[in-house]
């Protein structure tokens, strides 16, 4: 998986023009209309790496021994696949061959790579550039393996006015209540109700 984002991002690196770079899945959804996820990205002093530390089966428990010294039990960070980086953090990632080839030795099975690779490694090189969060929204409030999928039903308009200013976060020094520029998981058969509220959410209701 890592392996695939970061051929992802060495491709959208060829385009100069390229400036930020954010992955997404096919459940996501934008919470915001393209001007304003545009203004808020490319004003942005810094990147979106989620990176926490979890003393739990899924955080700790998943990391190596056999990557000390190079990353110790203390420095291993668990965080969101999706993210949102700056063109010169994405070209640290890229050009890594130090970090990289330790995670495709040691990561592995129960160990998803794609959870921790990032996180660990802006946190450890990088963390002045890194806002220590995510821009998408995603709701765990379930038990599972899986975050909750959100049908036709539970899309309404209240819901995604609370997805797009119900939080308070830092952004540029300053305190927001825009933490969020996406949203999952939304299943197809929602996408007519999301395409029908969306010009009541997005473009009278900044």
């Amino acid at each position: 998986m890592i392996e695939a984002e970061r051929r992802l991002l060495a491709n959208a690196l060829m385009d100069f023009s390229n400036q930020r770079f954010v992955l997404l899945s096919e459940a996501c959804i934008p919470l915001f209309n393209f001007s304003t996820i545009y203004a808020y990205l490319m004003n942005s002093t810094q990147s979106y790496i989620e990176a926490y530390d979890k003393d739990s089966p899924v955080g700790r428990g998943r990391y190596n021994e056999k990557m000390s010294p190079h990353i110790t039990i203390d420095q291993w960070r668990k965080g969101s696949q999706w993210f949102e980086m700056d063109r010169e953090l994405a070209l640290e990632v890229v050009s890594d061959q130090f970090y990289f080839p330790l995670f495709q030795s040691y990561c592995a099975n129960a160990c998803y790579s794609d959870e921790h690779y990032l996180p660990t490694f802006v946190t450890m090189k990088f963390t002045p550039k890194n806002s220590n969060r995510t821009l998408t929204w995603v709701d765990w409030s379930r038990p599972g393996i899986h975050p909750v999928t959100y049908l036709r039903p539970l899309v309404t308009v209240e819901f995604l006015k609370a997805l797009r200013h119900g939080s308070q976060c830092e952004y540029n020094g300053q305190s927001s209540n825009i933490c969020y520029l996406f949203a999952r998981k939304f299943s197809t058969d929602s996408l007519i109700r999301l395409l029908t509220f969306a010009p009541k959410v997005m473009y009278f209701n900044k």
